[in-house]
């Protein structure tokens, strides 16, 4: 039922919601990004490796300067994805990521991208960003504001090497996109 609520919610940003209460600075566009991260917790599927035990935390990390501010911590604080309870990590270099399953890559990280998510490769981490070419460096999620709407495209073929199996219902949201295009 809670998936229900969540996909319906995702729906509601994408079509124009109203204005979210205001938080310390942070941008509307953050709020709902905030949530949209805490929503593909719930529509993606891990291999089992992927966590130590079925209490692991599942862990969304943030790479770099955090757009969030404080709104993420908020989002994802006393949830869980099915037995995981929701963390967030913050991390200023590539080397430091360890045990995170969702991995936002901010802006200020746009000089080194390819060579991020190159490191990345192959793990059971899904990438997310909002820069330009982050999809062609092999991102497998990318945020673009069209029409003043958050939309996101997804490289099924990153997201298949990283082993990672997402939801039809997710699909069906997103705009697919090959690798190499933006």
């Amino acid at each position: 039922m809670k998936k229900i609520i969540w996909l319906a919610a995702i729906a509601l940003l994408l079509s124009g919601a109203p204005e979210l209460p205001a938080q310390t600075g942070i941008s509307r566009e953050y709020q709902v990004k905030a949530v949209f991260l805490f929503n593909f917790a719930q529509f993606i599927a891990w291999p089992t490796n992927a966590f130590a035990d079925p209490q692991t935390p599942m862990t969304i990390g943030v790479l770099g300067d955090d757009p969030f501010d404080s709104f993420l911590d908020e989002t994802v604080r006393g949830e869980k994805v099915g037995e995981h309870p929701l963390v967030i990590q913050h991390y200023r270099r590539i080397e430091d990521v360890q045990g995170c399953q969702i991995l936002f890559i901010s802006r200020s990280e746009d000089g080194q991208t390819g060579r991020i998510l190159a490191g990345l490769k192959d793990k059971n981490i899904l990438t997310v960003g909002d820069s330009d070419g982050f999809i062609k460096d092999g991102g497998i999620v990318r945020f673009v504001m069209e029409e003043n709407k958050i939309h996101f495209r997804i490289n099924l073929e990153a997201a298949k090497s990283a082993n990672l199996a997402i939801s039809s219902k997710l699909l069906r949201l997103a705009e697919i996109v090959e690798p190499g295009s933006d």
